[in-house]
């Protein structure tokens, strides 16, 4: 079992920046490539970003390159999600997850074995 637990979560103008942070204690968590999703109310669950195992591999979503970075600690067994320059649009409820088997693609909610409890981010216009 891999416990992930999101926090950072909040309400932002339009423009703002937010961290989010996603924690575990598993002893493994330097083994896993892991994953940022985010999900609107009525949509199917989003790719935000995903990392390799030891950070050197890095994929964005299209709708966040440039304003949203990934970056993993593994001393601190945390991954982040750095958001800036936050729109309305990037209002959800963002998940990290974290890929125990190996899978083929590092954008499908299918290829991540472990989710988090979410946290809510609310951009105001």
């Amino acid at each position: 079992q891999v416990q992930l637990v999101e926090s950072g979560g909040g309400l932002v103008q339009a423009g703002g920046s937010l961290r989010l942070s996603c924690a575990t204690s598993s002893r493994t968590f330097s083994h896993y490539p892991l994953g940022w999703f985010r999900q609107a109310p009525g949509q199917e669950r989003e790719f935000v970003a995903s990392i390799s195992r030891d950070g050197d591999t890095i994929y964005n979503g299209d709708s966040v390159k440039g304003r949203f970075t990934i970056s993993r600690d593994n001393k601190k067994n945390t991954v982040y999600l750095q958001m800036n320059s936050l729109k309305p649009e990037d209002t959800a409820v963002y998940y990290c997850a974290a890929q125990v088997y190996d899978a083929a693609s590092a954008y499908s909610t299918r290829s991540y074995d472990y989710w988090g409890q979410g946290t809510q981010v609310t951009v105001s216009s």
